[in-house]
């Protein structure tokens, strides 16, 4: 049996909450969406797919993406949720032999964007919000500090794991980041109307940070959208958009809308990736909808 979840703080925590009510056999695999999506991914019977799509290969399914909503019957739970562990907690009625209730709050508030200010400038004040940044889908080679962290989780507390010398590293290395980016969204980012549209295509390794600070420099922006090369040759396109946790009045349903670009995800927040030379079609397209602002439920 084995858990195949998306790299990142709500999938991780999904995972540490499966390998104590489930017999898994295996190590857990790390995919992302368009992966599922696509059938690149080989899905074994046993398979526990956790804040993914459904694939009918699989054995359970727990997701909360309003995107990846399904009619049809299936063992596991899906739930319009701040986060997907919640999900697979709720399931479980929350009886694990150690107290996840306040990993799971924490998991709830930062996958769902619930941030404060504060918590934006200045994660270093905030143990979950600061480790979840610390965790990249934009690198299959963190997969044996992703595992770790399930361990750690599994094994003490929060500020036991933010003690671990790898964690502290990765943390300061994210604060640092974290400086580095502002700079960078402010030379790439322009201000079209009530949206905030950021294009690092001219970078050959798109600069990564903090994914919340945009919505702190342009608070007058009601949505926020990155666009990035998603690989070094430099052939697929990754488009993410976000409703401003600061400035509600984005009234497009983002996940919806961006299925119909091979994406998907939640109302407030979701991603696409598509092959370059679609750009000058699907992304003005992505901007105009937003533009219009009108509601897509």
């Amino acid at each position: 049996m084995r858990i195949v979840t998306r790299p990142d703080f709500d999938g991780l925590v999904c995972a540490v909450l499966l390998f104590e009510k489930e017999k898994i056999t295996e190590s857990v695999k790390w995919v992302e969406p368009h992966e599922i999506q696509q059938g690149l991914v080989e899905i074994k019977e046993g398979d526990i797919i956790a804040n993914l799509p459904y694939d009918n290969r699989c054995s359970m399914w727990f997701d909360h993406h309003y995107s990846n909503k399904i009619e049809k019957p299936f063992l596991g739970s899906f739930m319009i949720a701040p986060s997907a562990a919640g999900v697979v907690f709720s399931y479980y009625g929350g009886k694990f032999k150690k107290d996840y209730s306040e990993l799971v709050k924490e998991t709830d508030k930062i996958d769902s964007a619930q941030l404060s200010m504060d918590e934006v400038l200045y994660p270093e004040k905030y143990p979950c919000v600061l480790l979840s940044m610390t965790i990249s889908n934009r690198s299959l080679s963190d997969e044996l500090y992703w595992n770790k962290l399930i361990h750690l989780f599994r094994d003490i507390d929060i500020s036991g794991v933010m003690s671990d010398a790898d964690v502290k590293r990765r943390c300061e290395k994210v604060i640092e980041n974290n400086k580095a980016y502002k700079t960078v969204l402010i030379e790439n980012t322009v201000l079209n109307k009530h949206v905030a549209v950021t294009d690092l295509r001219l970078f050959d390794d798109a600069p990564d940070g903090n994914r919340f600070l945009a919505y702190s420099l342009y608070p007058e922006s009601v949505v926020s959208v990155k666009i990035r090369y998603d690989d070094t040759a430099k052939e697929k396109i990754a488009v993410s958009v976000g409703h401003s946790i600061f400035h509600p009045g984005c009234k497009v349903n983002v996940g919806k809308m961006l299925k119909k670009f091979g994406g998907g995800g939640h109302r407030g927040a979701g991603a696409c990736r598509f092959p370059a030379e679609k750009a000058d079609d699907y992304i003005p397209k992505i901007i105009s909808i937003l533009l219009k602002n009108e509601a897509n439920e």
